[in-house]
């Protein structure tokens, strides 16, 4: 059957947001006269709009044996549908009155692995409920080290929390997080567990080091905490890291208030290696334009003022690892 475009337009033209809204009117009130009497026209004008939206769908949308207007299935799925996209239209026309008002359409935020989801979720709940409903779509990212600021540096993202060092650009505006410890961690049974402290480089080489990628495809990653010649184990993500340490496939560090309880419970056993204890301190960062930042991203960085919201993306690893 050969595609004809002609007849798709007539289609597309024919449902307009008015005839669903006479579909809708007809099915709700039983009858086209009571319809007719609701949308302010006559009955006959009415059957004759049913019969032109028929025609062009080339569909019966009522059952003309009934003595009330009873749909067919198939004006069945139109109602349901259109009632759908009826919704749609205003829900987008709301989404643009408040866009207009300073809300970004989108915000995309890029979050360190190593930060506390529970944290994160607190904040995405919170923007969520904030008062008239902010029409900006949240997106969430994941990164690693240098990927983290390759994210937002290429503009893929607006907001990166999380990230160390300094910013690879100048455009980018970077302000302090707090500081992150890193505890060193191995399985109860695994060998390094009784070695005695702290552990020399020389007999860390001897064991698998487990790593977490950098998520990095075009900035140089960064490997941390590998001694020259050590077989690495590298997984995807810090939840993957943390699993394997459990079952002894290695040893690596932590950060340490990701790592706190799995230790007091004995599933992890803390040790000292000869770098001592690391510690390095985590900043949010974002594009500064020369405009104000919208509403959405504002609201973010408000937040980040906060001492309390940031201890809590640093420290709060409770229940989701």
């Amino acid at each position: 059957m050969k595609h004809d475009p002609d007849k798709q337009t007539e289609k597309r033209q024919a449902l307009t947001p008015d005839a669903l809204l006479m579909i809708d009117a007809i099915a709700r009130t039983g009858s086209f006269a009571a319809a007719a009497r609701e949308m302010g026209k006559v009955p006959s004008a009415l059957t004759y709009s049913v019969r032109q939206l028929e025609d062009a769908l080339d569909v019966l949308l009522f059952d003309r044996r009934s003595r009330q207007a009873r749909l067919t299935r198939a004006g069945e799925e139109l109602l349901a549908e259109g009632r759908r996209l009826l919704q749609e239209l205003d829900a987008v026309a709301n989404r643009v009155r408040r866009v207009a008002t300073g809300w970004e359409s989108e915000l995309t935020l890029v979050i360190d692995d190593a930060l506390a989801r529970t944290a994160l979720f607190d904040l995405m709940q919170a923007f969520h409920e904030v008062e008239g409903g902010p029409p900006t779509r949240l997106k969430i990212m994941i990164g690693v080290l240098s990927g983290t600021w390759e994210l937002l540096a290429s503009g893929q993202a607006d907001l990166a929390i999380g990230v160390t060092s300094q910013p690879p650009s100048a455009s980018l505006r970077c302000e302090p997080l707090g500081d992150m410890e890193m505890s060193f961690c191995v399985a109860p049974h695994h060998p390094l567990a009784h070695a005695p402290e702290p552990i020399s480089a020389e007999v860390l080489a001897n064991h698998r080091v487990v790593t977490v990628a950098d998520t990095a495809r075009t900035l140089a990653p960064i490997t941390v905490g590998v001694v020259p010649g050590q077989d690495v184990l590298t997984m995807p993500n810090m939840a993957m890291k943390l699993e394997a340490l459990i079952r002894g496939l290695g040893c690596g560090a932590v950060p340490t208030p990701m790592v706190r309880r799995h230790v007091e419970a004995g599933r992890l056993v803390a040790k000292t290696t000869w770098q001592g204890t690391r510690r390095g301190t985590m900043h949010y960062a974002w594009r500064a334009g020369s405009q104000p930042p919208g509403k959405a991203l504002a609201w973010w960085l408000q937040q980040l003022q906060s001492p309390a919201t940031r201890a809590a993306l640093i420290e709060r690893h409770e229940g989701l690892l």
